[in-house]
């Protein structure tokens, strides 16, 4: 049972839970984040994300972190990112993008703890498709 959890998924506009999971969380249009509370989802909103200029896939790690999210689901990171994200104390899971494609799918699969934790070793290691 999850009894509190911030969640955000790398979404498509408008966001929400229909919405499609975006296919790289850096570029991505939005990020739906959630709220679960004892396994119910307690409050659902979309987070505009940023440029990605000047800082790179650390501009998504620090504008989830001031929105106090705790998890992020994706279908592939690199490795500076999600050494980022192990800084700031965000979990990241994985999440095969062709079996669970929507926001509402990921938010089940969490809440059946149905993800693995990224390790370190299955970072991307550059920019071609490592999903």
């Amino acid at each position: 049972m999850i009894d509190s959890l911030t969640l955000a998924v790398p979404s498509d506009n408008p966001g929400g839970l229909e919405a499609g999971r975006s296919e790289h969380f850096g570029h991505c249009d939005v990020f739906t984040v959630i709220k679960i509370k004892d396994n119910v989802i307690a409050d659902v909103t979309s987070v505009a994300n940023q440029e990605h200029g000047a800082g790179g896939c650390m501009v998504p790690v620090q504008l989830l972190k001031n929105s106090n999210v705790d998890a992020i689901v994706v279908g592939g990171i690199g490795a500076r990112p999600l050494q980022g994200f192990a800084e700031v104390g965000i979990d990241v899971f994985y999440a095969d993008r062709n079996m669970v494609q929507t926001v509402q799918s990921v938010v089940d699969g969490m809440v059946g703890r149905q993800f693995p934790i990224i390790r370190t070793d299955q970072a991307c290691q550059g920019h071609a498709d490592c999903h």
